[in-house]
């Protein structure tokens, strides 16, 4: 059986993305702010602790017993069908779908004068901009192989440019989906929105790209970084983002208390 390896894209996707992260920095005189008309289960967030962190990290190790077994299961599985469902439902992580929605619901705010639009748009940016840094930053840190470059799941190496753990595909598939469907707020929103997410997750395993417990790494990441975004949970007294958007300039706020 072959096997594929996925290269990141150098194209219009890569390009739109960079245009994302350069629109964060510039400001604007239009103010939208993430606790503005917020609902009341916003006003009372859930507050993480340092035992929330504990037990997800508790959690992730266990699973990290899976890993092996999983991913020789899911290459036995893998066929050319397979490759074909990945090739297209890992797109949904990648810029030019994630970049498209993102830059869509802003520039349809700002052209409709739907001020509800326009900050769903801006807090999907925030989402994403926070899930991607944080991302790479695990990356960085951790030094993880991925299972197409070594069959040992602990091999670890901090700042070798091994960069595995967690799933960047899947953590930002995962910080669009939670971003949306909160705010769509409709069971059938988020069970679609899930459901693509945990897509996702599989290709990259299924492309033997990831182990396991780099794809639910990603997951949480990418829900945790679409929830302080909304304001749903709390760390750290940080508050959510404001965000400043206008038919030219962008630029985002974070505010924390002590």
């Amino acid at each position: 059986m072959s096997r594929h390896a996925v290269r990141p894209g150098r194209g219009p996707g890569a390009t739109s993305s960079r245009l994302l992260l350069v629109a964060l920095v510039i400001a604007h005189p239009l103010r939208v702010s993430a606790q503005e008309e917020a609902p009341d289960s916003i006003r009372q967030p859930t507050v993480l602790r340092w035992w929330h962190g504990a037990i997800a990290l508790g959690g992730l190790s266990a699973l990290m017993l899976l890993d092996g077994p999983s991913q020789r299961f899911f290459q036995d599985q893998r066929s050319p069908g397979s490759d074909d469902w990945a090739r297209t439902v890992r797109r949904i992580g990648q810029p030019e779908v994630w970049g498209t929605v993102t830059l869509g619901l802003v520039a349809g705010g700002l052209l409709s004068g739907n001020a509800n639009l326009t900050r769903s748009g801006g807090r999907l940016a925030a989402t994403l901009a926070l899930a991607g840094a944080t991302t790479t930053l695990a990356k960085l840190a951790l030094g993880r192989p991925r299972p197409n470059e070594s069959l040992d799941v602990d091999g670890y190496s901090p700042f070798s440019g091994q960069d595995a753990m967690p799933s960047g595909h899947t953590s930002v598939a995962f910080a669009m989906a939670t971003a949306l469907a909160d705010d769509i707020h409709r069971p059938w929103a988020t069970v679609g929105l899930y459901t693509l997410a945990t897509g996702v997750g599989w290709s990259r395993i299924n492309d033997n790209r990831h182990w396991l417990t780099d794809v639910v790494g990603g997951a949480a990441l990418g829900i945790t970084s679409a929830k302080l975004v909304n304001g749903h949970w709390r760390i750290f007294g940080l508050r959510p983002p404001s965000v400043l958007l206008g038919p030219s300039h962008a630029g985002l706020a974070w505010q924390v208390e002590f």
